[in-house]
């Protein structure tokens, strides 16, 4: 029998499948649409402007999540996949132009937290009414994906209402919406969920978080923007810089590669579930934690180059250091929680370290903006090179084995 028309256009993956260029489209959408939560944190330099950009943060992150699972199950470069992805960035294009008045609608045009609502809803059903067609005959991948349209629908429904309603009940609705979301997904279980490549989900996590540091050395740039270059700009610049390329090191210089064997290793619903533990809950505070050290960058850039009337003595406000040394915080607690879910212990050098950096924020509190930053690419430098000289010869057997056990 032939297969029907939707289904014979859809082509499976396994273990050697790999990140497509489409995805790789894809993912520009969620560089802009992080660019505008950065830039809308910094318009609004509160904790009320921070807990908005968090829920933002949250809600693309799960969309994005939702269709690096789909990519998973079908090449997404083929067929029904391709138009689907192609018309989810359109409407997360759109969401991403409504997040500047995702909390507040300026004059004229559509109401924006509406817009916002609608289409990311939009992006989600298309999720999952594909989804549904790439399961093909799998009953029980089938069964799954009809119990997770109840929490999906529902968490739509809150967000469409609250996109409607506007402010204040929007914040209370989108805030209920996510949590629906997130506790839904966890509590209907991984059982009929397939991940055929561990590949390819592992390199999608691993792509996202450098879009995320990315928006981190983009931040530099635009807080100077439109600014004169001095020297004190260029040292701020270079450390900045130097403080991605610090995260970037910490994760993957070892961790990625072990993330994907451990993965690699993993059979059924062993592979799904650590799937969704490792890489759509635990890479979540990696992504945020690197945006909001993007938004506290762009404010040391700003007060360096002189804008809003600070100079180099200035300490940085409190809203963009805590998110700064918070962000790397959330990052090296996520790290040091991945590895005991791979391996079944923690990091103890990154716990310890992401506590010791939400310490030492009274005491940067009262610096110089750029000496806040300077004392987190020291402490950041300190991490990486005592791992690298004491775990030295377990990292190379690690970086040079292709599927050896980490140790």
């Amino acid at each position: 029998m032939r297969r029907p028309a939707l289904v014979a256009h859809l082509h499976g993956t396994d273990d050697s499948h790999s990140v497509t260029t489409l995805e790789l489209f894809f993912d520009l959408v969620f560089v802009f649409a992080l660019t505008q939560i950065t830039t809308l944190m910094a318009r609004d330099p509160t904790w009320r402007g921070a807990a908005h950009g968090l829920v933002l943060l949250a809600l693309l992150w799960w969309a994005w999540c939702s269709y690096a699972w789909l990519g998973n199950q079908a090449k997404a470069d083929e067929g029904l996949i391709r138009a689907a992805l192609i018309v989810t960035m359109g409407a997360m294009f759109v969401v991403a132009l409504a997040i500047p008045e995702s909390f507040g609608d300026g004059p004229g045009g559509p109401f924006a937290p509406f817009v916002l609502a609608a289409c990311y809803a939009v992006a989600r059903v298309t999720h999952l009414a594909v989804y549904l067609v790439a399961a093909g005959s799998d009953v029980e991948l089938r069964r799954q994906l009809l119990i997770t349209a109840i929490p999906v629908g529902m968490a739509c429904v809150l967000l469409v209402i609250g996109g409607a309603v506007g402010p204040p009940a929007q914040s209370l609705l989108w805030a209920a919406a996510l949590f629906v979301d997130y506790s839904g997904i966890w509590l209907t279980g991984t059982s009929g969920w397939r991940l055929p490549s561990a590949k390819h989900f592992a390199e999608r996590h691993g792509l996202i978080v450098i879009v995320a540091l990315g928006e981190s050395v983009v931040s530099i740039g635009v807080g100077v923007a439109d600014r004169p270059l001095s020297w004190a700009v260029l040292v701020a610049s270079l450390v900045g810089l130097g403080v991605s390329v610090c995260l970037w090191w910490i994760y993957f210089d070892v961790v990625a590669l072990v993330a994907e064997r451990v993965l690699l290793r993993k059979r059924g619903e062993q592979r799904s579930r650590l799937a969704r533990d490792s890489f759509t809950y635990l890479h979540f505070p990696m992504v945020a934690g690197v945006v909001y050290l993007a938004l506290g960058m762009k404010e040391v850039l700003g007060y360096v180059a002189g804008a809003g009337g600070h100079t180099l003595s200035d300490p940085l406000a409190t809203m963009p250091l805590v998110s700064m040394y918070a962000g790397v915080a959330a990052y090296l607690f996520a790290l040091a929680s991945l590895r005991w879910r791979n391996l079944g212990r923690p990091n103890v050098s990154r716990l310890v370290v992401s506590v010791g950096v939400l310490l030492v924020i009274p005491v940067v509190a009262v610096v110089p903006a750029l000496a806040s930053l300077g004392v987190l690419l020291a402490v950041l430098s300190g991490l990486v090179t005592f791992e690298a000289t004491r775990h030295a010869e377990a990292r190379q057997a690690i970086r040079h084995a292709e599927h050896q056990a980490p140790a």
